[in-house]
């Protein structure tokens, strides 16, 4: 029999970060009684990270846009595999989200008259992003904390779950444990929203924290629910390379957006060699015009190098590969160019990125108001995730919803900058509205004991083998394989021996041991997460092998073009009887008449 502490909610949210804090935020004032999980600390979810900002269409710096220019943006950058209903509510939505956070007391750079400050990125038409220097996130997350924290929330920190419970086909709670004395937890909940994040530490290089081990979307397909476009993996063009200790550290798009230009080690700006088609008309042809759109001239089109992440991460790999890249394998950031356009420009620079200045001060004794940044890929956001209804964000399975990195559908192939802020709040307050109503009407569904004991011995199994197996050795192993054979370029020889290394290594992790108490044990809490890892790494290399085109973030070598066929459907994955990973090819749903209209207009 199962030892464990046992907790009833209305609704549980696994994940702490923007989605989950704003899932909380809208089931509690719903009246449901809430739990929140946190992998960490309060306060220290991945989140805090983001630092350019939210995007949202209010006008405020550029009058001309509105929801249905945001729209036409993020179904372009999604090569039109987006969840047309979700991009829909998501730029109608988000204005007022950011609005709402101003409320509760987030405090935003501001324009000259007062209103909420919005600047340029990646991929947006407009200037388009709210922020607070370059740490939205932090803010975001302090807001939502706190007025989380006032609706009388139960926060578990430092909790991980192992699995999602079910009765019949309905949801019932979650088990897991506390990570810092490795007792159990059995929580029975009406609802669960899953908000755990991405699945960058199946990477070698990558911007993301350590709790992103893939952990909801392996739970919620372990559940029997769908995930879909897991093919579909962003590497953020830039990453800090130099030291190795910093290697993939996210530099913001922010740097961009203010003027940053990228150079090759001739010192060429090189994003004006390769301009897609799509944005062509879009795309300044000029380094002055380029300049002139980012101090605000609202008859310049936008520099090449905001165009979209997919796109400036395959220019920098090109660079690095035909032997035109910087000493370390990167490319050249330069933001300390524009003081030849302002009269204070390093008081300007510390002002709009005081994060970028410092982490490069003292993570790399580089002065980026003086000197170039060395920069390249790294492995940043995961545009597929669990199969959710666009409006309530369900999935599948009844009683269960997911919402932000760990959900799918808004973004398609490729997320434009800022779109996950503005995801997290729209789609995190969703959830919690309709995860809250979903549990006003239905009852608690029942556990079943023998399903926890099985759970809770399958936990314990590493401290009982004897093998010589060490986790931390298969997950530097995994992350190696996928870097080297799933990263930035694809091709099916590679991705073919991905699988069977896969297979291998996940034979491996089943003999992993390991020693001491069950006391914040580092050693356990690997071992566990090696199954999250292992399944999302498949996933996402059966997705990138059935997907034989190059589309948004996912280019295949062999397969360089696109092919309209392509267009026609997303790759869903489910878990088969036998255990096996089950692809399906689902058409697109026809977008409305009206929403086609708009795209049409945009062009």
């Amino acid at each position: 029999m199962a030892e464990y502490s046992t907790h009833e909610h209305d609704v549980l949210i696994i994940g702490a970060g923007g989605a989950g804090l704003r899932a909380a935020v809208e089931a509690s004032a719903a009246g449901a009684k809430v739990a929140v999980i946190s992998k960490s600390l309060l306060g220290k979810a991945h989140t805090v990270m983001a630092e350019g900002g939210i995007a949202a269409s209010m006008g405020n710096v550029d009058d001309r846009d509105n929801w249905k220019v945001h729209f036409s943006d993020t179904m372009r950058g999604g090569q039109y595999l987006n969840n047309w209903r979700m991009a829909e509510l998501h730029a109608k939505e988000a204005p007022d989200c950011v609005r709402e956070l101003e409320a509760w007391g987030a405090l935003f750079d501001r324009t000259p008259d007062g209103r909420i400050l919005q600047r340029n990125f990646g991929g947006h038409r407009y200037p388009r992003l709210a922020h607070v220097g370059d740490r939205t996130g932090l803010e975001m997350i302090r807001t939502l904390q706190d007025h989380g924290i006032h609706l009388g929330l139960d926060v578990f920190m430092e909790h991980t779950v192992v699995k999602l419970l079910k009765d019949g086909e309905r949801i019932a709670g979650a088990f897991g444990y506390d990570r810092e004395r490795g007792r159990f937890h059995l929580f029975r909940a009406k609802a669960v929203v899953l908000a755990t994040g991405g699945i960058g530490r199946a990477f070698k290089i990558t911007s993301n924290s350590w709790e992103y081990t893939g952990d909801g979307h392996a739970l919620a397909y372990d559940a029997g629910a769908a995930l879909m476009d897991m093919e579909f993996v962003q590497f953020h063009p830039t990453g800090m390379i130099w030291p190795p200790s910093v290697r993939g550290i996210l530099v913001t798009e922010g740097v961009r957006g203010e003027g940053g230009v990228l150079r090759n080690s001739k010192g060429e700006r090189f994003m004006f060699k390769d301009i897609p088609p799509l944005y062509v008309e879009q795309t300044a042809n000029s380094e002055e015009e380029g300049w002139r759109y980012t101090q605000g001239d609202k008859n310049a089109r936008r520099p090449p190098e905001l165009l979209t992440r997919d796109h400036v991460a395959r220019c920098i790999n090109r660079e690095v590969k035909e032997g035109r890249g910087s000493p370390h394998g990167g490319v050249f950031l330069d933001i300390a160019w524009i003081k030849e356009k302002l009269p204070h420009a390093a008081e300007h620079i510390k002002k709009k990125l005081p994060s970028m200045y410092h982490q490069f001060k003292q993570l790399a004794d580089i002065d980026i108001t003086q000197e170039r940044m060395e920069i390249g890929p790294t492995t940043h956001y995961m545009m597929g995730g669990v199969r959710v209804d666009g409006d309530t964000q369900m999935s599948d399975v009844p009683g269960l919803f997911a919402a932000g990195e760990c959900a799918a559908g808004l973004h398609g192939a490729n997320r434009l900058g800022g779109n996950s802020l503005s995801d997290l709040l729209v789609f995190g307050k969703r959830a919690g509205a309709y995860a809250a109503r979903f549990a006003k009407e239905n009852a608690l569904a029942a556990v079943h004991p023998e399903e926890l004991a099985a759970t809770e011995k399958w936990s314990l199994a590493p401290f009982e083998r004897d093998g010589a197996a060490n986790p931390y050795t298969v997950q530097h192993e995994l992350q190696g394989m996928m870097q080297e054979l799933v990263g930035i370029v694809r091709q099916e020889k590679e991705m073919l021996e991905a699988l069977e290394r896969i297979k291998a290594l996940a034979a491996t992790a089943d003999t992993v041991s390991v020693s001491g108490n069950r006391e914040f044990n580092a050693g356990w809490h690997t071992a566990l997460d090696l199954h999250n890892l292992l399944t999302v790494s498949e996933i996402v290399t059966r997705a990138a092998l059935e997907r034989r085109e190059s589309r948004g973030a996912h280019f295949r070598d062999d397969f360089p073009a696109k092919d309209n066929e392509f267009a026609k459907f997303n790759l869903v994955a489910q878990k088969a009887r036998d255990g096996s990973v089950q692809l399906t090819r689902v058409p697109i749903t026809p977008m409305r008449a009206d929403l086609k209209q708009i795209i049409e207009e945009m062009k």
